[in-house]
């Protein structure tokens, strides 16, 4: 189970884990937990948030708004950023990268 399984089994009415948000947006996993995270970043920036996130991930916006929707909309973002973004430094993806390395075995 990966961290944002756990994260997405505690919104309400958001889809229980990645992969089962992946097969409503029709999208593939990897995609789905690169755009959570790269919508988390880029609702803390100046701009639109899935334009933003759009441009950084090359998922069209329509993909983007749904799993906006589906995890609870733009309030919700704001908490997977603050979850995510362990080091606070305002890019989550790095920290997202050492939890993967950690659950990979590797340092």
């Amino acid at each position: 189970m990966s961290i944002l399984d756990g994260i997405l089994k505690n919104i309400g009415g958001a889809p229980d884990d990645v992969v089962n948000l992946a097969k409503q947006v029709g999208l593939d996993p990897a995609m789905v937990e690169k755009a959570i995270a790269t919508l988390g970043h880029t609702h803390q920036l100046e701009g639109d948030t899935v334009e933003l996130a759009a441009e950084k991930t090359g998922i069209g916006a329509d993909a983007l708004n749904q799993i906006v929707a589906a995890i609870g909309g733009e309030g919700s973002l704001a908490n997977f950023a603050s979850i995510l973004d362990r080091d606070g430094d305002g890019n989550p993806m790095d920290d997202i990268m050492d939890m993967a390395k950690g659950l990979f075995g590797k340092s």
